[in-house]
């Protein structure tokens, strides 16, 4: 087992901006555990984060983020916790090693999985030149020949609003869910083109650029920029509940506003909780969330003398 001031479950990069704010306080034992996932590792180029006007991919932000944190004297762990509960005054976190783990205090930056279908040629183009966020990524696709594999109305609605970067934008139902008359009449108004059609390929050339697609009945509609939308993300919130916060119910967690605190001791930052899902805001609630547990353990401390 073992013991420290505060633990950090999530690597990515609301976990590491925590990480290098809190070890920078130089005065408490900080921990984070992770299991080498998350949104941040499919994304091969960011575009919007401040100081990187050519781009950055989530693997580079994240291999410095850990050096720049082990330099402050933070530690990390290989894991993926599973399971967590209370014993005492601490908080116990369990992971699929089998280690036990407890903490004064827990910032939990798990995040959420993007439901991507398995489609042959897509993975790659991931975060490269296929996007997941319009307000991130948006941008990459002004006046650009543009798909849009979806499902349903998580597709449709995407589709509405990427209609306002690109005139030439197709939306394809790959998994022919239903879709209202409403939403039909406005992407039909708005210029989207739609079609229900399963697909097979996403074609490429090297480096995870997108030329088109290839759908089953042997149609290739070629494409510079791509965008998925297909609902049903997972959010990972159990850990949250566990301990003892409130859950949404879109299954994000609730948090105060100002600290992000959710529960006795407990803190969340990133996609995890109600907010714009970007890095940069992701970064911003891991440097606010650590400066409230610092706050809570220097007050642990003071009630201990």
């Amino acid at each position: 087992m073992r013991e420290v001031d505060c633990i950090i479950v999530g690597g990515g990069l609301a976990g590491l901006q925590a990480a290098i704010q809190l070890g920078r306080y130089s005065a408490h034992q900080v921990l984070v555990i992770d299991a080498g996932e998350g949104r941040s590792t499919l994304c091969r180029t960011y575009h919007n984060i401040l100081g990187f006007p050519d781009g950055v991919s989530g693997e580079e932000l994240r291999e410095r983020g850990r050096m720049q944190a082990e330099r402050t004297g933070v530690s990390f762990e290989r894991d993926r916790i599973v399971k967590a509960g209370r014993h005492g005054e601490k908080i116990q976190l369990f992971g699929t090693s089998g280690s036990e783990y407890r903490s004064k205090t827990v910032l939990l930056a798990t995040g959420l999985t993007d439901r991507v279908p398995d489609i042959p040629g897509l993975t790659p183009t991931l975060g490269r030149t296929v996007y997941v966020c319009p307000d991130c990524d948006g941008y990459e696709i002004q006046d650009q020949r543009t798909v849009l594999l979806g499902s349903g109305e998580a597709g449709a609605n995407m589709a509405m609003i990427l209609i306002q970067r690109t005139n030439d934008l197709l939306y394809i139902n790959h998994e022919q869910a239903p879709i209202s008359a409403e939403l039909h009449r406005s992407m039909k108004e708005a210029g989207v083109r739609y079609l229900e059609a399963a697909v097979q390929e996403v074609q490429q050339i090297e480096d995870g650029h997108i030329t088109g697609v290839l759908t089953e009945d042997g149609q290739i509609f070629e494409s510079e920029r791509g965008f998925i939308a297909f609902g049903g993300n997972r959010v990972h919130y159990e850990l949250a509940e566990q301990l003892g916060a409130v859950i949404a119910d879109n299954k994000h967690v609730e948090a105060d506003p100002r600290s992000l605190q959710a529960a006795n001791n407990v803190w969340i930052a990133g996609d995890l909780g109600l907010h714009a899902e970007q890095a940069t805001v992701a970064m911003g609630e891991g440097s606010i969330a650590a400066i409230w547990i610092h706050k809570a353990l220097q007050q642990m401390t003071k009630d201990s003398r």
